[in-house]
């Protein structure tokens, strides 16, 4: 039989690989990583454990993962990477490893990240989110599913990124940016519902009717924020504007950046 691992791979004896697992050339995989069945290493991927990655990967040339956090309180704690099933990690991708102990980094299932994207340490990426080429996700940064991020971007630390948003390129992403909502500019702000996003996820026609009502209680009302989420309350009923409640709550939290405004 074949071997699927090239010959010039370097691969610790701790590490644990499905035999199905392809690896590259040059590729070096270190102690502690256990990478699952149909899973693509490239050439030249470097991935340092504890880290674990799911079935169904493909990891292209280049890519660095599990590598020590860029964070000046990393004092070699045992912390980790976790990623899903199903993603697709393109050239020079850079995933760190969390900052204290038994901590990760977690990409969930399904998501694209283009060519020199930088997850940095503690950041949680959902299901099915698209990040586009050179985006930089700075510490404990949490993307929800199905948001998608346009390229040549910084995202701040601790920023929330709702579900189905929409992040315009090259802006500035300094606050939490509202689910279902479609976000641009230096300084950023809010300047409509993500219909297209929305519509590809397959809302209905009257679902979509809620949410644009909700979009003008929250940003072409006057009110204040605090004024908008009561005037919200009479549809919480819906899933989709009780989510979007919840996160603008919990946005102006404890630790949180608070929400981007409209404009």
């Amino acid at each position: 039989m074949k071997t699927l691992v090239h010959p010039t791979a370097v691969i610790s004896p701790t590490a644990d690989l499905h035999p199905s697992v392809k690896v590259g050339p040059y590729a070096v995989i270190g102690d502690h990583v256990t990478i699952g069945a149909n899973t693509t290493i490239g050439a030249h991927v470097v991935i340092e454990g504890p880290t674990q990655i799911g079935v169904g990967n493909h990891i292209f040339p280049g890519a660095a993962i599990g590598l020590e956090p860029q964070d000046l309180k990393y004092n070699g704690a045992h912390s980790g990477v976790k990623i899903g099933n199903d993603n697709t990690i393109r050239e020079y991708v850079t995933i760190n490893r969390a900052t204290h102990d038994d901590e990760e980094t977690i990409i969930g299932d399904r998501n694209l990240l283009m060519a020199y994207v930088h997850v940095a340490h503690n950041c949680v990426i959902e299901n099915a989110v698209v990040i586009a080429n050179a985006v930089a996700l700075a510490g404990h940064v949490h993307i929800e599913s199905k948001a998608v991020i346009g390229g040549v971007l910084g995202i701040h630390q601790f920023v929330h990124i709702g579900k189905m948003a929409m992040v315009g390129g090259m802006s500035r992403i300094e606050r939490d940016v509202p689910p279902f909502m479609l976000v641009e500019g230096s300084p950023c702000r809010v300047r409509t519902l993500n219909q297209v996003g929305l519509k590809r996820a397959g809302l209905t026609e009257a679902e979509m009717i809620i949410l644009k009502k909700s979009f003008k209680i929250l940003y072409r009302s006057g009110y204040t924020l605090n004024q908008s989420l009561q005037e919200l309350e009479i549809f919480l009923d819906n899933p989709y504007v009780q989510h979007l409640h919840n996160f603008l709550k919990l946005s102006q939290g404890t630790n949180r950046r608070g929400p981007i405004p409209g404009k």
